[in-house]
């Protein structure tokens, strides 16, 4: 930790000092649009900026985590997803919305997921939407997501140690090996209204 004066308390000294005692779950939830790495060198002093926390699918990066990819048409989306649980675990629900390049609507699904966890209805969320992004053939998607902790998890960032969601990891990472190019991010969840509108539709259609 770094030594500070007596006399008097500099702001750098104190960044630098936050930087390095601060426990990574405390800088990832006041910062989780940036990457772990640079926020810490940016306190430090030793970045002047940070950069954002998004996995970008390069053909080294889908050779080392998933299956070969397949082509595509190359029509460049945007996915959203959520998932909602009333309880957690609870009634459950699922949502993603696919938009185009310029904003409009390509795929909007609502799913009912009867009891789980918020977590598995995350993925299962990200499941549907993805499935619609091969069923439409985008050659590349934008994918953003309001869990920090799948976003994490998918980037690589985080280990999957939960059983229920082992093989739900599984299946997005078939699904991704199948789309030419792909990126990921954590989003506020004010974001990402449309999907959490249509995850919570999911378990309101439960009795229709």
């Amino acid at each position: 930790m770094p030594k500070m004066s007596q006399s008097c308390l500099d702001r750098a000294a104190v960044a630098a000092a936050l930087g390095e005692q601060l426990p990574d779950a405390i800088l990832e939830n006041l910062f989780p649009e940036y990457r772990l790495a640079d926020v810490r060198a940016v306190l430090c002093g030793a970045k002047k900026t940070a950069g954002p926390a998004t996995l970008t699918s390069s053909p080294a990066q889908q050779q080392s985590l998933f299956v070969e990819p397949t082509s595509g048409s190359g029509l460049a989306c945007k996915l959203f997803t959520d998932g909602a649980s009333r309880g957690n675990p609870g009634e459950a629900g699922a949502g993603s919305v696919l938009l185009d390049g310029d904003g409009q609507e390509l795929a909007a699904r609502s799913l009912y997921l009867g009891k789980c966890t918020n977590n598995v209805a995350e993925y299962k969320a990200l499941i549907m939407g993805l499935q619609s992004v091969l069923e439409l053939d985008c050659g590349r998607v934008d994918i953003f997501l309001d869990s920090q902790l799948i976003v994490r998890q998918i980037q690589g960032q985080y280990k999957v140690k939960h059983p229920a969601l082992k093989p739900l990891f599984e299946e997005v990472k078939e699904l991704l090996a199948n789309i030419d190019s792909w990126t990921v991010a954590h989003v506020p969840r004010e974001q990402n209204k449309r999907a959490d509108e249509l995850a919570n539709k999911g378990i309101d259609e439960k009795a229709a």
